[in-house]
């Protein structure tokens, strides 16, 4: 039966005292690294605008909506924070599990493997028997971690002869020459390649508006161009190997969902199209023996999430609200995931978006 009008309204006044307080906006951009522009198409202007926020937020789908106040920009490399390697997770000896799961005699390739999820996954790998290389901006840093994800595996299993290879390659994601000179040097140092994981990337958080239009070329460069330039060199590496093989494409939950309230058009954008990207290069593969999945993670802990919700705690309020399991992803809950999509056990699987969110997506 339908509630009548008293009612109704009744219960939208309980509702609206219910909701959490509106969290308080951070300073705009500064002139030099944004464009301002004095109309909002989201939530409208008001001089205090902590107040703006909590008015519109009290009125229907206030909660549902982005706030242009929130902008996060992508730091440098040097302020970016270090990953550590993972601990304790064990090598094959810590728990049986089905042979379909070993990497074991492969070599795979993870862009972007130096920090954040790609080290995490990169660890994952090794740990499953692969040998690795780390492709990476920083080389420095790939080295570095390349060195400690061998001697984290050598504690985690004591008396193994034989160590993973694991190396570290320098790329810019966006440049094909570049792209092409670390593939061959990964092939000259591995012998083959047979695995890729494509997780270099980044986002930024501009309304649509004011977003730096060659910050977002270069957002689209690296999300994107980055993605489709080694999963077509490594594809046709093992055509030319008449060899199979599986690709892993990370992409994210922002590429079927709009967050909010942060703003970032373009980043979710870029995943989507690497989300469909996978799928298309799924079929068109299909018949040389190579698979392509997609990988689409919710809210991550890490180390720069970390940095954005110490300065901005509300935010984490706010999206562990929205998450039915009510909690944030940790790096950590991507190693099954890739594993899985990469090894023989997901064998009759292609073209598939895992998504590892939290059931973020399903509300």
């Amino acid at each position: 039966m339908f509630k009548p009008p008293v009612a109704l309204q009744a219960a939208k006044a309980l509702s609206r005292r219910s909701r959490p307080a509106a969290f308080a906006a951070p300073p705009r951009p500064s002139a030099s690294n944004t464009f301002f522009h004095p109309l909002s198409y989201t939530t409208p202007r008001a001089k205090d605008e902590k107040k703006d926020a909590e008015a519109s937020a009290d009125v229907e789908g206030g909660f549902a909506r982005t706030d242009e106040s929130v902008v996060f920009e992508y730091p440098d490399d040097a302020q970016m924070p270090r990953t550590p390697v993972v601990q304790g997770r064990g090598g094959m000896h810590f728990k049986r599990t089905l042979a379909q799961f070993s990497l074991e005699n492969k070599v795979s390739l993870v862009t972007g493997g130096a920090r954040g999820l790609g080290l995490v996954m990169s660890q994952a790998l090794v740990a499953s028997g692969s040998d690795l290389a780390i492709v990476d901006l920083n080389r420095k840093e790939a080295e570095e971690q390349a060195q400690k994800l061998v001697e984290q595996f050598k504690k985690e299993n004591p008396g193994l002869e034989q160590l993973p290879n694991v190396t570290a390659h320098y790329a810019d994601v966006a440049n094909p020459d570049s792209v092409n000179n670390a593939i061959a040097e990964v092939i000259s140092k591995h012998g083959r390649i047979d695995h890729l994981v494509t997780s270099a990337g980044f986002t930024e958080n501009f309304d649509a508006i004011s977003y730096p239009y060659d910050r977002m070329q270069k957002l689209w460069g690296v999300n994107v161009d980055g993605t489709y330039l080694f999963a077509t060199g490594v594809a046709k590496h093992l055509m030319e190997r008449k060899a199979p093989g599986s690709i892993v494409m990370i992409g994210s939950m922002s590429g079927a969902i709009v967050n909010v309230p942060q703003p970032q058009a373009p980043y979710n954008a870029s995943k989507a199209a690497v989300r469909h990207l996978a799928a298309s290069l799924a079929v068109e593969w299909a018949p040389h023996d190579i698979r392509v999945n997609c990988i689409s993670p919710g809210y991550m802990l890490t180390a720069l999430t970390r940095k954005i919700l110490d300065e901005r705690p509300d935010l984490r309020d706010k999206w562990t609200s929205l998450i039915p399991v009510g909690k944030m992803g940790t790096p950590e809950d991507l190693m099954g995931a890739v594993t899985f999509l990469l090894s023989d056990a997901s064998k009759y699987i292609t073209g598939a978006d895992l998504r590892v969110d939290g059931g973020y997506t399903l509300t």
